[in-house]
């Protein structure tokens, strides 16, 4: 069944259906109060089920050439440019400066309320590797096409969230009420509003990560998506994310998919089979919760 509708459209109304899914997810968890594990597991097979019953277990290709420069397209260059993508070479140099400001500026706030501080030579030498990285990546995709729409995509989710949770009070509340659920709720948090909004809004990155991931394949199928929930979590857990408190920032996540997303890639490159990759990312997630389990302990005992 096709309807035609207009790519702008499609994703419009999948992120409301995202809206809707986050809702019902969201109202068992924070006001029914069944356990998140619980929710979630049973949407994934409620969901996948309602997927291949509105598919009828059919694959639905090609889509139109504007739906995949979702993840194929390129920004154009401003400036138009033969050799190098300035637009992309200028964007990484204000990226860099964005950093170092914001490093110097948060190390300034760290001092004046007199936090721990690493040391001065670290700290250069952190600002130092990381601008170089920056800029490093910024070259290679001046050099090539410029940077990937799905890469700016990406990192206007990340610096969006990375302020929300860091620079908000309702981002605050979030890691309150991870923390410490009791507590934030005696301090006045409303727990189950927070609970709440973030099923929601995870729904809605999720229907996003669908249209992506979509793209991407340039086909929709109901196997599309399969075993991702597994990735995600290693993800999170490798990024610094705790099972037992409101740990975890969205830059740490990204690098811990990032790191997930290599190893796949690397693994498929050395032509090892399915059944090593999957061993091989169980020991991942196992390592990554123990080293966390690990940590808390020792700084308990501490």
């Amino acid at each position: 069944m096709s309807y035609h509708w207009s790519v702008p459209v499609v994703i419009i109304v999948d992120l409301v259906i995202g809206v809707l899914i986050g809702c019902w997810q969201g109202f068992w968890v924070a006001y029914v109060r069944i356990p998140g594990f619980i929710v979630t597991l049973a949407g994934m097979l409620l969901f996948r089920g309602l997927t291949l019953n509105f598919l009828k277990g059919l694959t639905i290709s090609p889509f139109p050439n504007d739906f995949q420069q979702i993840t194929n397209g390129f920004v154009p260059d401003l400036f138009g440019s033969q050799d190098l993508n300035m637009t992309a070479l200028l964007t990484g140099i204000v990226l860099a400066a964005f950093y170092i400001l914001f490093q110097i500026r948060n190390r300034t706030a760290r001092r004046k309320y007199n936090f721990d501080l690493i040391p001065l030579y670290l700290f250069i030498i952190q600002l130092v590797l990381v601008t170089a990285v920056i800029m490093l990546v910024s070259y290679w995709l001046a050099s090539y096409k410029g940077i990937p729409v799905i890469f700016l995509i990406i990192a206007i989710l990340v610096i969006v969230y990375s302020f929300y949770t860091s620079q908000t009070v309702p981002g605050r509340y979030l890691y309150a009420s991870g923390g410490n659920e009791k507590a934030a709720a005696l301090s006045g948090i409303n727990v189950n509003r927070v609970m709440f909004f973030a099923y929601v809004n995870m729904a809605v990155l999720a229907a996003f990560a669908g249209v992506v991931a979509t793209a991407r394949l340039n086909a929709a199928s109901p196997s599309n998506g399969m075993n991702f929930e597994m990735d995600a979590i290693s993800a999170c857990f490798v990024g610094g994310a705790s099972m037992y408190c409101g740990a975890g920032t969205v830059t740490g996540a990204i690098i811990g998919a990032l790191f997930m997303g290599v190893l796949n890639n690397g693994m498929s490159i050395v032509g090892l089979g399915t059944d090593v990759q999957e061993i091989v990312k169980g020991l991942v997630l196992l390592l990554a919760v123990a080293f966390d389990i690990v940590s808390k302990a020792r700084a308990k005992a501490a």
